[in-house]
Formats: structure tokens, C-alpha cells, sequence
């Protein structure tokens, strides 16, 4: 197991919500009830991050990628930060209607950005009044603002990793709707139901988020770490392949030499006997 029980428990990750605001379909993972608060079984937390973030190291083993949406106030920077560093998009404003049913528009709104960026370059930008520089510089900072961190995802996300699925249903809704898995931190007061991996856990505290981010990003890391030496060992025996090709007729041409060299020699000793 990549997950420490005694981690968890430092961090919080086993206080759930209210008694009077829970679901009943979180009840699995409820160990107990104390001063009218849900108190998480954090040994089945520890199972379910597991299955998780093997699943997430598959899925970025495969080439494909993780959309994060976390758009609360204490889990904005804590995901920016971790998600960033292992190279995977994230939506942490407001998650645009759309963003995954009605992606291609999504990713106009990406080039539009790309094509602003283009004609800072290339003196374009220069041309334009003051009023009209203002406007470009005011779409552009709103872009970059809502889709700067998704900027190189140019298809549909194999996965979405959910902070909160009460206040980013929006997001499941989209995802469940194009059959795409989702992965999510589930509090004691969430509907588990559209949720493929839920993680039973604290999605309110800040350290808490943190430490499941570690496991999940750590897992991440890996599984792109082995993509990286699995392509490496292909160009290599893909270069060991083609040399190996390019020798062939090397290799025959020398054979042919020498045995045209023996001929030679004995049609040479045939001649002299014969004389």
C-alpha cells in the first residue's frame, strides 16, 4: 500500500460532515458518529486512494491524461501547485458549461488566446488603437484566467479528478454524459452514486486535500516516469533494429567477396594443373 493510515489520521481526512447534513449512501464509509459529527473509516479511505491512484498511474502510463477540477477556495492553490508539477490540466475558476460536451468549442476559445499571443510577437498587436489593445488585453487576461491551465489539452481527458462533487456536479454531469471515468474526493455529506472511484475522505481541509493530492500526484508521476522509459527502450531497439537491417547487406556483400575470392584461387590452381 502507498497509503499510511497514521498520514491520514494526522491530517484530518476522517472528519466528515455534520450527522443532520450526511447521505445515506456514504454509510459504507462511516466509521462512527462523534459529538454529532461522521467520523470516516479511514482504513477503507486507505483502500479506495490505493485502487485510485493505480488506476490513475494506468491511465497517464497509457499516454492519455487527468483533468483536476477543484474550484474551492481552500483547495485553488493546493491543486494548482501539485497538479501543475506533474504536468496535468486543471480548472480551478469556474467551470465553463460545456468545457467537456461542447469541447471543440472550448478549444476556439484556446486558440483565440494562442492567436492573441501570435500577434504580440509578431508586431500585429502594435497596429491596433489604444481602445482596441485595452479590449485584446482584457479577453485575454479573462481566457488566460478560465482556460490557461487547460491550454495543451487538445482532446477529451481520460479521467476527471473531482475536489467537492456537490459543488462541481456540473463537471461529473459532463463527464458521466461522454462515458468518462470519474475520480473524486467524496465527503460524508455527498451523493457517491455517479462517482467511479470515491474517495471517502475530508474535502473542507486544506491538509487534508494536500495529502490526497501527494498519493494521487505521486502515482501520477510514476506512471509517466515509466511511459518516458518505455519509449526510450523502444527508439533504442527500434535504432538496434535498423542498424541491424542496414548490416545485412554489409554483411552479404563481404560473404560474396570472399567467396568469389576462393573461386579465384581455385579456378587459379585448376588452371596451373591443367598447364
Amino acid at each position: 500500500m502507498r497509503t499510511d493510515f497514521n498520514t491520514l489520521l494526522e491530517a484530518g481526512v476522517h472528519f466528515g460532515h455534520l450527522k443532520r447534513k450526511w447521505n445515506p449512501k456514504m454509510a459504507p464509509y462511516i466509521f462512527m458518529e462523534k459529538n454529532g459529527i461522521h467520523i470516516i473509516d479511514l482504513h477503507k479511505t486507505a483502500i479506495k486512494l490505493d485502487e485510485a491512484a493505480a488506476a490513475l498511474k494506468q491511465i497517464v502510463k497509457s499516454g492519455r491524461r487527468v483533468l483536476f477540477v477543484a474550484t474551492k477556495k481552500q483547495a485553488k492553490e493546493i491543486v494548482a501547485e501539485k497538479v501543475a508539477a506533474v504536468g496535468m490540466p486543471y480548472v480551478t475558476e469556474r467551470w465553463a458549461g460545456g468545457m467537456l460536451t461542447n469541447f471543440p468549442t472550448i478549444r476556439k476559445s484556446v486558440k483565440k488566446m494562442a492567436t492573441i499571443d501570435k500577434m504580440t510577437n509578431d508586431g500585429t498587436y502594435d497596429n491596433f488603437s489604444k481602445r482596441e489593445k485595452l479590449q485584446i488585453a482584457r479577453q485575454r487576461a479573462k481566457l488566460e484566467k478560465n482556460l490557461g491551465s487547460i491550454a495543451d489539452l487538445n482532446r477529451l481527458p481520460a479521467a476527471l479528478f473531482v475536489i467537492d462533487v456537490q459543488k462541481e456536479q456540473n463537471a461529473v454531469k459532463e463527464a458521466k454524459r461522454l462515458s468518462i471515468p470519474v475520480f473524486a474526493m467524496v465527503d460524508t455529506c455527498c451523493d457517491p452514486t455517479d462517482i467511479d472511484y470515491v474517495i471517502p475522505a475530508n474535502d473542507d481541509a486544506a491538509k487534508s486535500i494536500a495529502t490526497i493530492l501527494d498519493v494521487v500526484c505521486g502515482a501520477i508521476a510514476e506512471g509517466a516516469e515509466e511511459r518516458k522509459l518505455e519509449k526510450e527502450k523502444e527508439a533504442q531497439e527500434a535504432e538496434v533494429a535498423e542498424n541491424a537491417k542496414q548490416a545485412k547487406p554489409r554483411i552479404k556483400k563481404a560473404v560474396k567477396a570472399a567467396v568469389d575470392a576462393e573461386e579465384a584461387i581455385v579456378a587459379e590452381v585448376v588452371a596451373a594443373t591443367e598447364e
